[in-house]
C-alpha cells in the first residue's frame, strides 16, 4: 500500500464513475478538513454533460463536489453511489 500521506495524491486524474458505469469526469482536486484530515469533497475536472443534470454542489471557483462519503471504491477508477451523490 502507497505510504497513506501520499495516496490522495494518486487519486488525481482518475476517472469518476457511477456504480452503473455513468462518467461524471475525473478526479481534479479533493478537498478536506485541515484539523483532522478528513476527506470532504472531490472536486471534477473535465465533468461529463451526465453532471450538469444532477444538483451537484460547487465550490467558489465552480467546480462540481462529489462527497467523499459517497465513494464506495477506489481503483483504476474512482467508484461513486450516485443515490449519496444527490
Amino acid at each position: 500500500m502507497p505510504d497513506s500521506k501520499n495516496y490522495s495524491k494518486h487519486l488525481i486524474g482518475r476517472t469518476v464513475v457511477t456504480k452503473s458505469g455513468k462518467k461524471f469526469g475525473e478526479v481534479g482536486n479533493i478537498t478536506f478538513e485541515t484539523r483532522t484530515g478528513e476527506l470532504m469533497h472531490i472536486l471534477l475536472k473535465n465533468p461529463t454533460t451526465y453532471v450538469d443534470a444532477l444538483n451537484l454542489e460547487k465550490d467558489k471557483r465552480g467546480n462540481w463536489m462529489i462527497p467523499f462519503s459517497a465513494v464506495i471504491a477506489v481503483g483504476d477508477f474512482v467508484v461513486v453511489s450516485e443515490e449519496d451523490v444527490m
